[in-house]
């Protein structure tokens, strides 16, 4: 019985190296999923008040405990599996860690005793290509912390885009042109590292990438009179052509990396919602699903953050948001998730809790139900919290697993059974494998100690 154990968990390695399953696959494999933010994102943001690089003693735990965060321990994930969560997206800002000095970046007091910071000037100390060691090093250990527990990890982009001084990649042709070999060379870096990790580890081009007018909502809209056709026209080819230069460099590596899951994000990640401007569906209406070698192995991404003030309107909304992302998106032959969610109202953690929480638990109904994967911006457990590590929002956590798994939530223990026909029984619980003929208590004494999500239950092998 153990050699037929060990030919089958051979076999199952095998079989997974050589496929990977599609992007449609994953994302309803990663069922529900939370953000480990303000963390391997953080950074100054200001060239004219670059506060973290100031410290010339900064390292790698400086950076990712500079937001308020705790340093990141493997016993948080267990604690998300282990509540039924299934995928982790981990942002990174990269720019900090590449090859500019900042030695231009000095502190001192001036004649009226206030504390001054000299600027940065990335023309005279650029970010260069190279990704320091150390910094890679524990990237490498955090994902490792994730996939370790069984669940996918989203590895991206993060504020080397977005609205700040500090981002050099913009949603414009001719930065794009400027920084086209820059941006191929960091992702041929970072997919050069985990070019052998499985389907479980999917990379994110690039984060919320703005114009050169840091619009949101939609491209131009920060020029005058809210709306520029040439802006708008080169933010969009700008956008595609990133996400075609990613899915480029990183199938070039080979290995694994070519049938990777990749996902590529809309104009600034938007979403389309709201009916107040003929331009907010422009985001997912220009967004090209870029070519690639490999087939079905692509995935679109958007950020959603509604007002919940009046729960019907939401909810009214979040309908008309799904089926604009099918009609625009989907449609355009691959899946969706979204990356970040969350509410843009203000308080919405105190006068209008149950609001958030009934919203919560619809938006996860409606996103499942149209194939969708969610990924909530931090909040449920942040701070301290990550010490224990604990949920400092269980309310919310609950709203969230019970809009995935229904009222029972995620609590149920799922019979493991024996496939009982003529051939080896390939019972896939994350990669194991187990012999025919095999009684119950046999199968479970099989499986490694850990939890497991079969359908929509947990079973934990003790």
């Amino acid at each position: 019985m153990k050699s037929l154990l060990i030919a089958c968990l051979l076999f199952s390695t095998t079989a997974k190296a050589q496929v990977f399953e599609t992007a449609k696959e994953a994302v309803k494999n990663m069922k529900v999923g939370w953000n480990l933010g303000n963390t391997f994102d953080s950074n100054s943001g200001d060239t004219l008040n670059m506060w973290i690089e100031e410290n010339k003693y900064r390292t790698a735990t400086y950076y990712e405990t500079a937001w308020g965060q705790k340093a990141t321990k493997p016993e948080l994930f267990k604690l998300f599996k282990e509540a039924g969560f299934n995928a982790i997206r981990v942002p990174v800002t990269w720019y900090p860690h590449m090859e500019a000095t900042f030695n231009s970046v000095k502190g001192y007091h001036n004649s009226k005793g206030e504390w001054v910071r000299t600027p940065w000037l990335p023309s005279e100390d650029p970010i260069g290509t190279k990704i320091q060691a150390d910094w890679m090093k524990r990237i490498h250990e955090v994902v490792d912390y994730v996939i370790s527990q069984g669940m996918y990890c989203i590895l991206n982009v993060h504020h080397d885009t977005g609205a700040a001084n500090t981002a050099w990649l913009i949603a414009d042709e001719k930065v794009y042109d400027e920084q086209k070999a820059r941006f191929e060379e960091v992702w041929r870096q970072i997919a050069e590292e985990f070019k052998d990790y499985d389907e479980h580890l999917l990379f994110e081009g690039y984060n919320e990438m703005l114009d050169s007018k840091r619009s949101w909502c939609f491209a131009s809209f920060g020029a005058t009179g809210n709306y520029n056709a040439a802006i708008a026209s080169s933010a969009y080819k700008a956008i595609n052509g990133y996400a075609q230069s990613f899915v480029n460099a990183v199938r070039a590596t080979g290995g694994n990396n070519a049938q990777r899951n990749l996902i590529v994000n809309t104009y600034g990640s938007c979403d389309g919602s709201g009916g107040w401007n003929a331009h907010l569906l422009d985001p997912l209406k220009e967004m090209k699903l870029p070519e690639d070698k490999a087939e079905n192995h692509l995935i679109f991404e958007i950020h959603s953050y509604p007002t919940i003030d009046n729960l019907s309107s939401t909810k009214s909304g979040v309908r008309t948001s799904i089926n604009n992302w099918n009609q625009y998106l989907v449609s355009k032959g691959a899946p969706v998730i979204v990356g970040e969610w969350g509410t843009s109202t203000e308080n919405a953690y105190d006068n209008y809790r149950q609001n958030y929480l009934d919203f919560a638990r619809y938006f996860v109904e409606q996103t499942k139900a149209n194939g969708m994967a969610t990924f909530h911006w931090m909040g449920l457990s942040d701070g301290d919290a990550r010490t224990a590590p604990r949920f400092n929002q269980q309310d919310l956590v609950d709203a969230i697993i019970k809009g995935y798994y229904g009222d029972g939530g995620y609590t149920g223990v799922a019979s493991v059974n024996a496939h009982q026909d003529m051939k080896v029984n390939v019972y896939s619980l994350s990669g194991v494998c187990i012999g025919r003929n095999m009684t119950k208590q046999e199968a479970m004494s099989s499986l490694p100690k850990g939890i497991y999500i079969v359908g929509k239950d947990k079973v934990v092998i003790k």
